[in-house]
């Protein structure tokens, strides 16, 4: 710690930190010592309790980043902090590969599912990684290699700045580190087979990435409907009649500020989606099973309604129209006769905008050799925008 740290250390009442940084600091501390509780948000009140005094919190690299000080701000204006920060683990890994961080992605899989990190995972791309724990490279080695990334250069970053630091290069196929430390970033530079499974960055996944029972938004379908929800930063997605998880998959995969919550009334779907979500990055989809619109009941307001399915249901519409935000956007896809009428009588009644989208295939005519089309069944597409 630089003397102004220390100074201020001393000098406070209460210091929280982990039992490790309470050990580091221990000739310097003279207040009461609060490791961190479980959960960790239970310190706030203790901390809020003695405002206007003086309370250290201890914490690694930047708080700002991936760290402590967005939770503490939850208690204590900014005005009323003093934040002093080190090297990031982000940047003393960067220093030392001769990386420039605006070209790396920069992800934290600390408290985080690891499938998070597969929608970074392009051809050629370096990404900086904040692990778990020291079991986090091999599991991420193993992804790795089960996507056709396996000759991707991993190289392990342990205990950076300390005295135990240590650096160790390997490739995803040939990981063979061992004792690797709890505190560890780990460095990747993504090469990817021609067999590789890699999302594109456009909307309109190839529909056999997704594992469905024929619940599925076919590819172009897919891609009109992305473009017609128009997702803007942060914005929450409600995704009726989930049923793959496509749409709400896609959607989460536009920016990591978005969420979406998914309403399936079939358990075997659910599970569709759930492995969908975890293996094309989205993991942090949220499924509701249950019939909608019951199943609306205590979630948060949506920005964007999406249904898919259950326009048949009583009432589904006007409780979806009914929690979506003032000024939030709903579109409906329909298949059958009675669900066009449905959406018809939606344009009627509220405007907006009412398409017919019709896709087909080319396909063999039979056992010939001979090709034809083979149209699928026309989509009718309503978009509305709520007063």
């Amino acid at each position: 710690m630089s003397p102004v740290a220390r100074q201020l250390v001393a000098s406070a009442e209460l210091v929280v930190g982990g039992k490790r940084h309470l050990a580091l600091a221990d000739s310097v501390i003279t207040g009461t010592r609060l490791s961190w509780p479980s959960p960790i948000g239970d310190v706030l009140p203790e901390i809020a309790a003695r405002r206007g005094r003086p309370v250290a919190v201890l914490a690694s690299g930047d708080p700002f980043h991936y760290g402590v000080g967005d939770l503490l701000m939850r208690a204590v204006p900014a005005e009323e902090m003093l934040c002093l920060p080190q090297p990031s683990a982000f940047s003393l890994a960067a220093s030392r590969l001769g990386w420039s961080l605006q070209d790396v992605s920069l992800v934290s899989l600390h408290g985080r599912a690891l499938e998070g990190i597969v929608r970074y995972l392009q051809p050629g791309a370096r990404i900086l990684a904040l692990a778990w724990d020291g079991e986090t490279p091999a599991r991420l080695a193993t992804l790795l290699v089960d996507r056709g990334l396996g000759a991707s250069t991993m190289v392990v970053c342990e205990a950076m700045g300390g005295l135990r630091e240590k650096m160790r290069r390997t490739t995803a196929a040939g990981f063979d580190l061992v004792d690797v430390a709890a505190l560890n970033t780990i460095a990747l530079e993504v090469v990817a087979s021609p067999q590789a499974t890699v999302l594109g960055l456009a909307p309109g996944l190839d529909d056999a990435m997704f594992e469905h029972d024929g619940q599925l938004t076919k590819r172009e379908v897919r891609a009109v409907t992305l473009s017609a929800l128009a997702p803007r930063q942060g914005e929450l997605l409600w995704d009726i009649g989930l049923g793959a998880g496509s749409i709400a998959i896609e959607w989460l995969l536009r920016h990591p500020s978005l969420k979406a919550i998914g309403f399936e009334t079939d358990p075997k779907r659910a599970g569709h989606a759930a492995r969908n979500a975890a293996a094309l990055g989205a993991p942090d989809l949220k499924i509701v099973e249950g019939r909608a619109p019951e199943s609306f009941a205590g979630q948060p307001a949506p920005d964007v309604v999406f249904v898919g399915g259950g326009l048949s249901n009583p009432g589904l519409f006007d409780a979806a129209w009914s929690a979506l935000k003032p000024g939030g956007r709903l579109v409906a896809n329909g298949v059958s006769l009675a669900t066009e009428a449905r959406l018809i009588d939606c344009f009627g009644r509220h405007g907006g905008e009412l398409v017919r989208l019709e896709v087909s295939r080319a396909g063999r005519a039979g056992s010939t050799s001979t090709f034809v089309w083979r149209p699928a069944a026309p989509i009718v597409q309503w978009r509305a925008r709520k007063p």
